[in-house]
């Protein structure tokens, strides 16, 4: 297999050494000289990037597909199986869009499109066994009538966000047996009709993360949901974090949802707790619209009693000169807590690891940014040696790909001479795959940013502050408020 430098100054490849101890989480100690990555490896079209459970591999959500790398070297990571076009072959396939993944023993989701896409398009999710992660086979597909941003699987029950643009709701779908079964649905609409009155998109549900029978709904402007998901036929209401409340969201003029959607307050993107569901993160993705507000960042509860949660701190993101969706992207996006560490993305702001024993207090223990060059999807961890986190590339540079990083306190050797978070000709998702539309309407371009894809836009929306309407945030105002926008 061919392969090729994909870091640009970082000299040769990095061995990790003995691990250490700090504040009960082990780290790397023989990691030399100023922080940076460990290795990397090109992955065209990378989205959310998940580990296994062994730490061995990691998946890749590739947009037209997935890939499998091998990360037992961290220092040199290695593409074992690539599959593109999924479910190409059927009538109104391939599934497209696939943004996210993720795995659970040796069971892999695929799920997609991530976002509204016009005509007869195939969505839904495809269920592999991943037993031989060099060679995945396919078990089944689910089809779905809704988009799947985001996707979850626990205890044989594959968790999906079902946006429809009228209830949004949480989708569960049994799989334990190897032929999926939608088993039951939760929505804020079937808890209070009134939700029904408020602009889908300033409630869609953005993710879904599950532990010890609860889900954690992030439900966008309506804030995060706990739901009790222990009998998935009965899913049932626990808690409300944060968010803004029903009678402010419900005044909200349709005309004007696009820049609520986007800007702070609000904004719930992803949520998950410590192991024992005491600490909570939730994050937000923003971004300036006419000239107000910001990117977002990461808020730390103490959830130990979810009916009455009480906010401990918040991880601010790295300052930007230009914080519009034209501009630097420096909002917080998908996290990982493990132990007493935090595993956060911040786009071109980079990766960052914060020591968070005192969750009021987290203190940040390395950064490493390229804002050029990559513009960081997720951080996990995959052992205690290392964590992968997924860059889905620049405009400039075309192609993506898995970065490994070690766990390290890098507090006294920093990033040598990082560069400047200042605008460099616009943020720049990488590998634009324009959709055509196939339904008589404007067809779908590339030229202005997407929230979160970069994979559609459509010029025959509406503006705000001279952005067209991209099919990112389309994603976020949910696919019948789509449709309501175009017409």
């Amino acid at each position: 297999m061919q392969r090729r430098a994909f870091l640009r100054g970082v000299a040769g490849s990095v061995a990790l050494g003995t691990a250490g101890t700090v504040a009960g989480v082990e780290t790397t100690t023989a990691h030399p000289g100023p922080y940076s990555p460990l290795g990397s490896i090109p992955v065209e079209n990378a989205r959310e990037a998940v580990p296994d459970p062994s730490g061995k591999y990691a998946y890749v959500a590739a947009t037209d597909g997935f890939a499998v790398v091998d990360v037992q070297i961290p220092s040199d990571p290695r593409l074992v199986f690539e599959k593109r076009g999924l479910l190409s072959d059927r009538e109104t396939g391939p599934l497209r869009l696939i943004q996210d993944v993720k795995v659970e023993g040796d069971r892999l989701v695929a799920a997609g499109p991530a976002n509204p896409i016009q005509g007869d398009v195939l969505q839904g999710f495809v269920l592999y066994d991943v037993s031989d992660p060099a060679n995945p086979s396919q078990i089944a597909f689910h089809e779905t009538d809704f988009p799947i941003h985001n996707c979850f699987i626990r205890d044989g029950i594959v968790y999906l966000t079902g946006n429809n643009g009228a209830t949004n709701p949480l989708v569960m779908v049994d799989v334990s047996d190897g032929n999926p079964e939608e088993v039951g649905r939760w929505s804020l609409a079937s808890r209070n009709e009134a939700w029904r009155e408020v602009p889908s998109g300033v409630w869609t549900l953005h993710d879904v993360w599950v532990r010890n029978g609860t889900a954690y709904l992030s439900h966008w402007d309506a804030g995060t949901y706990l739901v009790d998901v222990s009998d998935p036929a009965n899913p049932q209401f626990r808690a409300r974090i944060g968010g803004r409340p029903l009678g402010e969201l419900r005044k909200i003029p349709s005309e004007e949802a696009r820049i609520h959607v986007i800007r702070l307050p609000g904004n719930a993107h992803y949520a998950m707790t410590n192991e024992d569901g005491s600490l909570l993160g939730i994050n937000k993705e923003a971004w300036a619209a006419d000239g107000k507000g910001g990117p977002g960042g990461i808020d730390l509860w103490d959830a130990s009693d979810p009916g009455n949660p009480r906010k401990l701190s918040t991880i601010d993101p790295p300052a930007t000169s230009s914080p519009s969706i034209g501009g630097t992207w420096t909002t917080s996006h998908n996290f990982d807590i493990v132990g007493n560490r935090l595993f956060s993305s911040w786009y071109q702001g980079g990766v960052k690891i914060h020591d968070i024993s005192d969750p009021a207090n987290p203190t940040e223990l390395a950064w490493w940014r390229m804002p050029d060059e990559a513009s960081f999807w997720t951080a996990k961890r995959a052992s205690e040696r290392f964590f992968v986190a997924s860059s889905y590339g620049r405009r400039d540079n075309g192609k993506g790909g898995l970065y490994t990083f070690p766990i390290e306190d890098a507090r006294n050797k920093p990033q040598k001479d990082p560069p400047a978070l200042t605008t460099t000709g616009g943020n720049q998702s990488a590998n634009r795959a324009t959709e055509t539309a196939t339904s008589g309407e404007a067809a779908l371009s590339g030229d202005t940013t997407t929230a979160e894809s970069g994979d559609t836009t459509d010029s025959s929306a509406g503006s705000a502050s001279g952005l067209g309407i991209s099919a990112g945030v389309a994603a976020l105002l949910g696919a019948g408020a789509w449709r309501r926008y175009r017409e």
